[in-house]
């Protein structure tokens, strides 16, 4: 029992150095509230594309089992996270351990975030920021999901699509009123869209956020794989 409680404690400290490491690697210019739960400015809500990730994942993993969104249903945009932020900075792992997230709040979540691995850490490193309980922070997730709808073009993508970063972004500001350029950022890996990044206040309205911009794409192109099969695994918030 000794060796069991020695060895949570080495893990637990290890945890901590590694937090610190995520937070000081943010500059010195970080928030003086640096992870404190409940105190942030604002939300940023990561969707990403689904086809981008499977096609990222074989290519990295070619003989790996697929990702639970990469079979089954398919899906294009969905829920990477919903991150509390400062206007410089962010906040992340403000509770260690984490407080034990409940199963059945993550299969009600599948519909959005089709893994459930992905859940658990987003609750970990995000959620537990955002100073709700778990079913809070989810319901926020869906609410801020529910607040933006997905351009039509990219709903049931049929084939693959070759797009400027700025055509995504002005797709989603005309399909979504009070949005602005200034509130979204897109982002691509090597060279497909990974996500579309969208800032919003704390009771889901869009918000302006320059911050996020500095993450964005800076390539001319990128490459939209489509959606695998004839209908989205997503229920559509919006219209979208």
């Amino acid at each position: 029992m000794v060796r069991v409680g020695l060895r949570a404690l080495i893990v637990a400290v290890g945890i901590v150095l590694v937090a610190a490491g995520h937070a000081g690697a943010q500059g010195a210019g970080q928030d003086r509230r640096q992870n404190k739960a409940g105190a942030f400015d604002y939300y940023l809500l990561a969707l990403s594309w689904s086809p981008s990730f499977c096609a990222d994942s074989g290519d990295r993993f070619p003989t790996r089992a697929p990702q639970p969104e990469c079979k089954g249903r398919p899906f294009s945009f969905t829920v990477h996270g919903l991150w509390p932020q400062y206007e410089k900075g962010f906040p992340e792992f403000c509770q260690i351990p984490a407080p034990r997230l409940d199963r059945g709040i993550v299969s009600s979540m599948l519909d959005l975030m089709p893994s459930p691995r992905l859940i658990f850490h987003e609750w970990d490193r995000h959620g537990v920021c955002a100073g709700q309980s778990a079913r809070g922070y989810f319901e926020a997730v869906r609410k801020s999901r529910a607040s933006v709808k997905i351009p039509t073009q990219f709903i049931a993508l049929a084939a693959p699509l070759t797009i400027a970063p700025k055509e995504i972004q002005d797709a989603f500001v005309t399909a979504n009123p009070g949005l602005t350029a200034n509130g979204i950022a897109v982002a691509c890996g090597s060279k497909r869209l990974s996500e579309v990044r969208i800032c919003l206040t704390k009771d889901f309205h869009f918000r302006d956020c320059p911050e996020s911009e500095r993450r964005a794409c800076r390539r001319d192109k990128v490459e939209m794989p489509p959606v695998r099969g004839d209908k989205v695994g997503i229920v559509p918030a919006r219209g979208g």
